[in-house]
């Protein structure tokens, strides 16, 4: 087994590449292989099948009480390395018990609060968060923005490649323009001398730097929001100045959640369930709202109409009578 499991770990990451998958998805699913085989000690998942998943996602559930997202995610894992990989069809999982998902809604500030967390915070990590709040986006997806992607004649920014691979629209805030154009005047000069210094060249998605060999190093391809360092990307092996790091924003709003003194459990994911409650309040439409957001379906979106059922479906307590 010692010299099959690397072999299948190795097939395991160019299928993941094959179908364009992201870099975490790449390192999540193979962790979730490296666990499967470790449960079954170290036997070839050639050599199991249906109901050793059963019994390893059962064991999730019981005895390691994992969330619900988190046994989805190992049984994707697993599902993606017997159908892409071992190309075995695995009949359907009937046995096996599910987490419980729980239903919660999504915690959301008022709008003095997001004022209040967003005055505690400064320089790229106020941009980033602003951002967030302003114009719905997930972290990630702020993180990932390309130069090319922000258009401040039309106020528009796209968002590529989001949840899903999908490619959105959503607005750029009036308000952040001026501080975002000065703020990519600072990051081109970084790039400028990127390339002065024989590097500046930025990490392309999918296959696009074969395709566009000089593209690259074109600053309308650079990351709005750099790390303050070059690294070697474990796929091309090559040297990028890749994006700021998530856990650079997360620290700076649960320090900025802090000074604010609020009690809500805020983080930078908030800022966006707070962007789709306060248009859904202002008297926006739920489709537009679900359309900046990207939603597939309006029913993920109708969890913020919540915040408009006040008092418990708009009912008037007694006490209050």
């Amino acid at each position: 087994m010692d010299d099959a499991k690397p072999k299948l770990l190795v097939q395991v990451r160019q299928q993941i590449r094959l179908r364009n998958y992201s870099i975490r998805t790449e390192a999540v699913y193979a962790e979730w292989v490296k666990r499967y085989i470790r449960f079954h000690r170290y036997r070839h998942p050639a050599e199991m099948g249906a109901p050793e998943v059963e019994a390893f996602l059962t064991h999730l559930a019981v005895n390691r009480n994992v969330a619900g997202s988190t046994q989805n995610q190992a049984l994707a894992a697993l599902l993606f390395l017997y159908k892409e990989v071992l190309d075995v069809d695995l009949p359907w999982l009937e046995g096996v018990v599910r987490a419980k998902k729980p239903a919660h809604l999504p915690v959301v500030l008022t709008r003095e609060e997001v004022a209040s967390v967003l005055a505690k915070l400064e320089g790229v990590q106020w941009l980033v968060a602003t951002l967030l709040y302003g114009a719905g986006l997930r972290l990630l997806e702020a993180l990932r923005l390309r130069v090319k992607d922000v258009d401040f004649a039309r106020g528009e920014i796209l968002v590529r490649d989001g949840k899903g691979q999908k490619d959105r629209v959503t607005m750029l805030p009036r308000v952040l323009a001026v501080a975002l154009q000065e703020h990519l005047r600072s990051v081109e000069a970084i790039h400028r001398q990127d390339l002065a210094d024989g590097f500046g060249q930025a990490n392309l998605p999918f296959a696009l730097a074969r395709k566009y060999p000089t593209a690259a190093a074109e600053w309308g391809w650079q990351f709005v929001f750099p790390s303050g360092r070059r690294s070697r990307d474990p796929r091309s092996k090559g040297i990028f100045r890749h994006h700021l790091h998530e856990k650079t924003i997360q620290r700076a709003v649960r320090e900025a959640v802090r000074k604010a003194e609020l009690v809500k459990p805020a983080t930078p994911h908030t800022l966006r369930h707070c962007f789709a409650t306060h248009l859904l309040e202002s008297g926006q439409d739920i489709r537009t709202v679900q359309e900046l957001l990207g939603h597939a379906d309006v029913k993920t979106t109708m969890i913020y109409t919540h915040v408009l059922n006040r008092g418990g479906l708009a009912v008037l307590s007694p006490l209050d009578r």
